[in-house]
């Protein structure tokens, strides 16, 4: 894949808070986005409280076995409602206990009887989209979103195409964690590895940078690398030797990042989201294959973590950078960060601002 090089977008949108409120309004509010897996439910009559990003989510199994979706804020005073996982079939406020159903619908709130003007018809849950690929759970805040089979487009082909069974994963450990710099600038680093060499000396005994092949689908941006000679051959940080010959990286808009290294089956998925204009959270959920060899899974989750704390040095120079005001603008180079192009594409279509 090649393009012409060009301006970024200005600089200033990453640490602008309209830029940032406009964001939520027309990306986060809008959007599919990883919301966690099947098994944190625990079977009909259960829920747990998502992270899908800055909209809080509610997945609800009803008994029923069907799978819902609700915005986590009580119609009452605003708190969040669910914060954490159960078994059961209701879900209550802490604030001022309103409780309401699984199906969404407030089942009981106290002293409501008192004020005649009070219709608990209308005071239920506000509903999102919510659906599932594999054991893998999706939301969007949109109650009228496009189906979550549509939106994926070819993503889960591709997937399978290179190697990596989803269902025969299991989920092992979610880590979150926190960087001091504009959402955007996190999700331009992981589109581009040609920072790879000089910061990533882990990665790049693994993957072979110098072969990169560049996709950009839909709302899929891809990077496939084939194994390094090196780990392939037991000698770099994980031995790639394995059933996965390559490695993929997905982003898909706008904020989720799939991971899959070459060895044994693994993966790496999770959302990113603004905190604020010039910070943002996240958290990955790694899977492995039943049965994987636990040094193995120790040296990826070493590896992985290596590169994390180098990628966040990184971004967060980079938002110290252009936050100076000094600089209107960077340059996206043609070629090797065509995807940080189409990303940029993608937020002023979203905006419907010039780029």
């Amino acid at each position: 894949m090649t393009s012409l090089g060009r301006p970024t977008v200005p600089w200033s949108w990453y640490s602008d808070p309209a830029i940032l409120s406009l964001e939520m309004e027309r990306i986060f509010r809008r959007s599919w986005q990883y919301a966690g897996h099947l098994g944190e439910l625990q079977g009909p009559g259960s829920y747990f409280a998502s992270e899908t990003g800055p909209v809080p989510i509610v997945i609800t199994l009803d008994p029923d076995g069907e799978l819902r979706a609700f915005v986590n804020v009580c119609r009452h005073r605003g708190a969040i409602v669910a914060t954490d996982a159960h078994r059961r079939r209701t879900i209550q406020c802490p604030y001022h206990a309103w409780t309401y159903g699984l199906d969404g619908r407030l089942r009981a709130a106290p002293r409501a009887d008192q004020d005649p003007a009070f219709d608990p018809s209308r005071m239920g849950l506000m509903p999102a989209s919510v659906g599932t690929w594999g054991p893998f759970v999706f939301a969007n805040p949109d109650a009228d979103a496009e189906p979550l089979s549509e939106v994926l487009g070819d993503l889960p082909a591709v997937v399978a195409a290179h190697g990596l069974d989803i269902d025969s994963l299991s989920f092992y450990r979610r880590v979150p964690y926190k960087v001091n710099a504009n959402w955007k600038i996190a999700v331009e680093n992981y589109l581009e590895c040609i920072h790879c060499p000089v910061n990533h000396p882990g990665l790049v005994e693994v993957i072979d940078e110098r072969k990169i092949e560049l996709q950009a689908v839909g709302l899929r941006a891809s990077q496939f690398f084939p194994a390094h000679p090196r780990s392939l051959e037991g000698r770099g940080p994980i031995d790639a030797h394995g059933e996965l010959r390559s490695a993929q990286f997905h982003l898909w808009y706008p904020t989720l990042k799939f991971n899959v290294f070459p060895g044994h089956a693994n993966l790496s998925i999770g959302p990113l989201w603004p905190t604020s204009p010039v910070a943002c959270a996240a958290y990955l959920d790694y899977w492995f294959a039943d049965g994987a060899d636990q040094r193995w899974i120790d040296d990826l989750i070493v590896l992985d973590t290596q590169i994390g704390a180098e990628d966040t040095a990184l971004v967060e120079a980079a938002q110290r950078g252009t936050s100076s005001g000094m600089v209107e603008r960077g340059w996206v180079l043609g070629g090797s960060e065509t995807l940080i192009g189409c990303f940029q594409d993608y937020l002023g279509e979203r905006l419907s601002l010039d780029t």
